[in-house]
């Protein structure tokens, strides 16, 4: 699978990542820890080198013991710490946990998770001296943080965090329905060198019409697209092409993004896992796809597809 240099860290990422959270978080709700401990196997063993986790997943034990036995410098962990509520002492709780669960003396990205703009002052304040003085302990390598994509689907929390030059590694929420990091977040990291980790780039909105609909709803109450043009949910169906369905467009159009590094995907069934990896191993949209996503969503900042 084609690497790529993770913006400062000189980490070579995998263009395909395994997202151990979302609906799915790897079957482990479903079928239990040895089937998700399964699934990162079978992503390790399909080329993926980028796994990510967090405390709040309930993923990581499955992530460490997937991984058990792999040589460690093979594999990139990344994982997050879940601010709210918590001070100092719970921050080194629950980075020594992650460790433990991960099966590993150190993290490669460990991020402040779900950061929202209210809070990035003083979350930024309080815990970047820990995660600094973590990294010197070599607990960890590189400092990551990610946004709430549901609630900040305009990125606010990364206009206010980029300037500071802190971050290694983000993580941002990208799709064809609100592709608005393309020019208010990407610009701003590959200037900085940071690399960019992408959440959210298939979501219910592009299988579920009633989700759709809603979004789309959304999306013209805000003024944000033409009513000729995004008026229902067959907005789309011009994405599906012979085999390529809306899943694999949704994929490479992420994938293919100037600035983009890893692209996340997450399921708990392994011929699933397959089929998401070829789509984000294709090549780019056509450059007349592109343009008539452009014309279509091309303002979009209201949705997130979830």
């Amino acid at each position: 699978m084609e690497t790529i240099s993770l913006g400062r860290t000189g980490l070579r990422a995998t263009v395909a990542g395994l997202g151990c959270g979302g609906f799915s978080r790897i079957g482990i709700g479903q079928f239990g820890l040895d089937h998700a401990a399964g699934i990162v196997r079978a992503a390790y063993g399909a080329g993926v080198n980028f796994f990510d986790t967090a405390a709040v997943y309930g993923t990581q034990a499955a992530v460490g013991r997937g991984l058990e036995g792999f040589p460690r410098n093979s594999y990139i962990l990344s994982t997050k710490f879940p601010y709210k509520d918590k001070g100092p002492a719970d921050f080194w709780a629950a980075l020594e946990e992650s460790l433990r669960e991960l099966k590993t003396d150190y993290i490669d990205i460990y991020h402040l998770h779900g950061v929202a703009p209210a809070d990035y002052p003083e979350v930024r304040d309080t815990f970047v001296p820990l995660m600094e003085k973590a990294r010197a302990e070599g607990k960890i390598r590189f400092l990551g943080i990610t946004e709430v994509f549901t609630l900040d689907t305009a990125h606010a929390m990364f206009q206010l965090c980029l300037p500071d030059h802190i971050f290694d590694v983000i993580m941002t929420g990208y799709n064809i329905l609100n592709p608005s990091a393309a020019k208010r977040v990407l610009p701003g990291a590959v200037e900085r060198n940071v690399g960019v980790l992408c959440m959210f780039a298939v979501r219910q909105a592009l299988h579920d019409p009633v989700q759709l609909k809603k979004d789309i709803a959304r999306i013209l109450e805000k003024g944000q697209a033409d009513p000729a043009l995004v008026k229902d949910e067959k907005v789309l169906d011009f994405l599906v092409q012979g085999d390529s369905g809306l899943t694999e467009a949704a994929y490479r159009f992420c994938r293919h993004t100037p600035g983009i590094g890893v692209v996340l995907t997450g399921t708990g069934n392994r011929d699933h896992l397959k089929e998401n990896l070829a789509s984000i191993q294709k090549g780019p949209l056509p450059a007349e796809t592109l343009e008539k996503l452009e014309t279509l969503f091309g303002k979009v900042d209201c949705v997130s597809g979830q």
